[in-house]
């Protein structure tokens, strides 16, 4: 879904890297890793605003796979970013 929203905008990438869901899956937390990070936070708070039709598309895809669609909450995954410090840091 997010490949299909991003190719409007040139350069950026965005790509989910962890997902935990609650167990009554009823609260998802999803950690997405964009590039450049610089615009990290701007892109993880735009799709926070548009949670609801996110989670609308996913239950359209879903729909029969799953009896609870859950409450979707995005987070910025740094781990990229905290490994390229942890390299400087060594060098």
């Amino acid at each position: 879904m997010f490949l299909l929203q991003t190719k409007a905008t040139h350069g950026l990438l965005v790509s989910v890297s962890t997902v935990r869901i609650s167990p009554d899956m009823s609260v998802c937390r999803v950690y997405l890793s964009v590039f450049p990070s610089e615009k990290s936070k701007e892109v993880v708070d735009n799709i926070n605003s548009n949670v609801k039709s996110v989670r609308y598309e996913l239950g359209k895809r879903l729909r029969f796979q799953l009896r609870i669609i859950p409450e979707l909450r995005f987070f910025v995954d740094d781990s990229l970013d905290y490994i390229e410090h942890i390299d400087e840091l060594l060098k």
